[in-house]
């Protein structure tokens, strides 16, 4: 009995002087057990569920992340699914999207700031609503914080500028509409400031520009207003992207070593200063949609690093001297739409597979028939937009007879839609709409640009897409003769013949039987020619041949449809020819297809160990899968009816001269519809969409494997795909399958994000498959953990450098 009460008595000891670090092992588990019932349990924390230890302890996933230190909490990622489709937000718990009614940020943000240590806190897409409170500011340690992807409102706390370790503050995606606080410059230490994509207002706050630490900043799509201040002292800067927003003063002096400036649509007026000549590290320069005015620096077109230059959209004058010098790394120029005049120096003169330059509607003394005439520049009109008054004024001349005040009038009215529709552009493109108190989103004029036909946009997401791309001015789909194309190619010339089809001669297959599934007997031939239109174009001629038993009437009207899809990530059909130029031969109709011509091969090519020099490092793999998902989640729900199986391979996602992803054969299923008749209606229409829909997954889900692993995977058939992905599981597994360029590149929890997708895209379960709206939030995510990674990896260079 003694030796009982010994024991019972050494258990309570045990107990009572319990080490204190146990007591906050189990304080701050209960913080993270408290977290998880006020965000309603997402689905990434389901593994805390029947986790009865230490959380600090719990495995990494792709979705969530804890690091400890001392037993205390000191990192705190988690990634949600809950994003945005566009529905209003009104201040509100929208279902589906935001966490309930119930849900307090108040009472969050309180429970957050008990994890007193956190110096990184990532919180995206988890549906969070409401004011952000002022309280964040406690949470004293914080170096990193991210909000990103969420349903916050109203004001930035002021208050956060106290929190003086902050070296990244990103608040993208939300519903901020209160001024951006004037405050920041108490924060020392700040590196990165990133507010894209809110409702932001009123002026840039001053205290940006004493920020001396900053490396990034990104305050686009918003509706700041007013003057851009001197930035030349913020000597760390590197990005500068201020795109869609209001900003009206003349352009800044700006710091030597900025890499990318992106302050397209927006108000600038002035002269270009002559300093941007002086940006020695300058790569990206977009100064489009603007009001500037005066003759562009020579010296931009010969900085040593610039490799885009795009000036076009402005009320930019004079002429571009002829001996002007190019730098060696200049791969794409726009001075379209100014008021320039004189002729072209020889370095702009002609496109090349290293140089593409746009010079149209300008006043240029060659290129006739896409030029204005010469009083449309002229000098009275520069510096000025076309106001209604100048309209009327034109309106009275033209009536009272005068040819040339006639010939103004057609182009002011034309240029002035298309200033007002730069104007307006950032109201179009915005994917969500304001709170009750901003402007809501206008709906699309009866005579907007016909590049993008407002008839087939299916929601609003796509609606502010489609008026985004309606600003790119391409033209609508054009009926070339076939002389025209002839001359082009030089008489189908065989020197510049490309081969059968975008991705060269596929055995016992015609390319184009694939691409627009006809049968065999349908299709006899297919042939690309790379050729030069009269403008100066570049372009990809396509000629096709059918049986005369073809409808050419029906495949017109579905090239219509798909001379209007245009997006940044596809290969835009630019017009067709349906002549047969003489020729008939076995009764067969020839088609052309006139697509732009995009320089730089195909995806494939650059995951080749055959051309080391080109392979790309996995932060541009992910770009480049990004795009092309976004090409595909536009064809799938961005016009009606829906483009499916659109022949997703390596092989068919083309890179224009900056690695621009661009995806070809893609509307496999429109053509489809002008061949075969589908009788089925119904359950079994539906049944065949959602099929086609997965199709497009499964197939990207190979493109993810051979971006992960190289060109090895392709033909290898499933049972090596299997075998391949379960090598996934380990690190030995991944060390022996992974290309050496991806493991060198990338950090683990990007790479395990991209993996994860990858599996579910080719699981032999179709309705295990995700949507492909996932599918680009997972690639997305990726992306923006490698950027995190690459940075941190900068910052430590840096700090290990005497």
């Amino acid at each position: 009995m003694g030796f009982f009460l010994w024991f019972i008595l050494l258990l309570l000891s045990e107990v009572i002087f319990l080490p204190c670090s146990y007591q906050q092992q189990t304080s701050q588990t209960r913080v993270l057990l408290q977290l998880r019932r006020q965000l309603e349990n997402p689905n990434s924390l389901q593994a805390w569920e029947n986790y009865y230890g230490n959380l600090c302890n719990i495995p990494t996933s792709v979705h969530v992340s804890i690091l400890c230190q001392n037993t205390s909490v000191t990192e705190l990622k988690i990634m949600g699914d809950k994003v945005s489709n566009g529905d209003e937000f009104n201040g509100f718990a929208i279902p589906n999207q935001t966490l309930s009614e119930a849900f307090s940020i108040e009472s969050f943000v309180t429970t957050l700031t008990k994890l007193s240590s956190l110096r990184v806190l990532r919180l995206v897409s988890l549906g969070i609503w409401g004011p952000l409170p002022d309280k964040i500011h406690r949470l004293s340690s914080l170096e990193l914080l991210d909000l990103s992807s969420n349903f916050m409102y109203g004001s930035v706390p002021p208050k956060i500028s106290t929190m003086v370790k902050l070296s990244t503050l990103t608040l993208d995606e939300n519903y901020f509409n209160g001024t951006v606080p004037d405050c920041l410059d108490s924060l020392s230490n700040l590196t990165i400031l990133s507010l894209k994509n809110n409702l932001f207002h009123g002026e840039f706050p001053d205290s940006v520009s004493r920020v001396k630490t900053l490396t990034d900043i990104s305050m686009a799509d918003n509706n700041i207003s007013g003057k851009l201040p001197d930035l030349s002292g913020l000597t760390s800067l590197r990005v500068l992207d201020l795109r869609e927003n209001q900003l009206d003063s003349e352009l800044p002096l700006l710091p030597n070593q900025l890499i990318t400036v992106l302050l397209s649509n927006n108000s600038f007026s002035g002269h270009i200063p002559s300093n941007f000549g002086d940006l020695t590290q300058l790569q990206h320069l977009d100064l489009s949609s603007n009001n500037l005015t005066g003759t562009p620096p020579s010296a931009l077109f010969s900085l040593p690093k610039i490799s885009y230059l795009n000036l076009a959209s402005n009320m930019l004058s004079g002429s571009i001297p002829n001996k002007l010098s190019c730098g060696a790394k200049l791969g794409f120029v726009d001075i379209s739409s100014n008021r320039l005049v004189g002729g072209i120096p020889p370095c702009l003169a002609s496109n090349s597979d290293k140089r593409f330059v746009k010079y149209n509607a300008n006043c240029l003394s060659i290129d006739s028939n896409h030029q204005h005439h010469g009083p449309y520049c002229m000098e009275d009109n520069k510096g000025k937009k076309p106001s209604k008054g100048i309209v009327i004024t034109v309106v009275v001349a033209s009536i009272s007879g005068t040819i040339l005040f006639a010939v103004l009038i057609v182009f002011g009215v034309l240029f002035l839609r298309r200033r007002n529709h730069h104007q307006n552009h950032h109201h179009h493109h915005h994917p969500r709409k304001p709170l009750e108190q901003q402007h809501t989103l206008p709906k699309q004029q009866e005579n907007s640009p016909s590049v993008f036909c407002s008839d087939l946009v299916t929601n609003a997401r796509l609606i502010s897409q489609a008026a985004k791309l309606g600003t790119q001015g391409a033209p609508v789909c054009k009926i070339f003769s076939y002389e025209e194309l002839r001359e082009a190619t030089n008489n189908f010339n065989k020197s510049i013949f490309l081969g059968e089809g975008f991705t060269g001669k596929v055995p016992n297959k015609l390319k184009c039987a694939i691409e627009l599934d006809v049968t065999l007997e349908n299709l006899q031939r297919e042939n690309l020619y790379k050729g030069k239109l009269e403008n100066g174009t570049y372009v990809t001629v396509r000629s096709l041949a059918f049986s005369k038993k073809y409808s050419i009437q029906n495949l017109k009207g579905r090239l219509d449809f798909l001379s209007k899809l245009h997006h940044p990530n596809l290969v835009a059909l630019l017009g067709y020819c349906t002549e047969n130029g003489g020729q008939d031969y076995n009764g067969v109709n020839k088609v052309f297809l006139v697509y732009e011509y995009v320089p730089n091969g195909n995806y494939r090519t650059y995951l080749s160990e055959t051309c080391p020099e080109k392979v790309l490092k996995w932060s541009e793999r992910l770009a480049i899968l990004i795009g092309i998902a976004k090409a595909v989640h536009f064809l799938h729900t961005g016009v009606i009816p829906g483009c499916f199986n659109n022949r997703l391979k390596t092989n068919n996602i083309l890179l224009d001269e900056h690695r621009i992803a661009k995806l070809s054969d893609y509307g496999i299923s429109i053509i489809r519809e002008a061949i075969e008749k589908v009788e089925a209606k119904g359950e079994r229409t539906k049944s065949s969409h959602k099929k086609t829909v997965e199709d497009d997954v499964y197939n990207f889900g190979f493109i993810l494997l051979e971006s992960l692993v190289g060109p090895i995977v392709s033909g290898k058939g499933e049972t090596f795909l299997l075998n391949e992905m379960a090598s996934f599981g380990s690190q030995d597994g991944r060390k022996r399958i992974v290309d050496p360029i991806v493991l060198t590149t990338s950090s683990q929890e990007s790479l395990s994000i991209v993996v994860s997708i990858t599996r579910k895209c080719i699981s032999h379960e179709v309705s295990s498959r995700p949507s492909f709206e996932d599918v680009l939030w997972n690639l997305q995510y990726a992306a923006q953990v490698q950027a995190t990674a690459d940075a941190d990896d900068q910052k430590s260079d840096s700090a290990s450098q005497p």
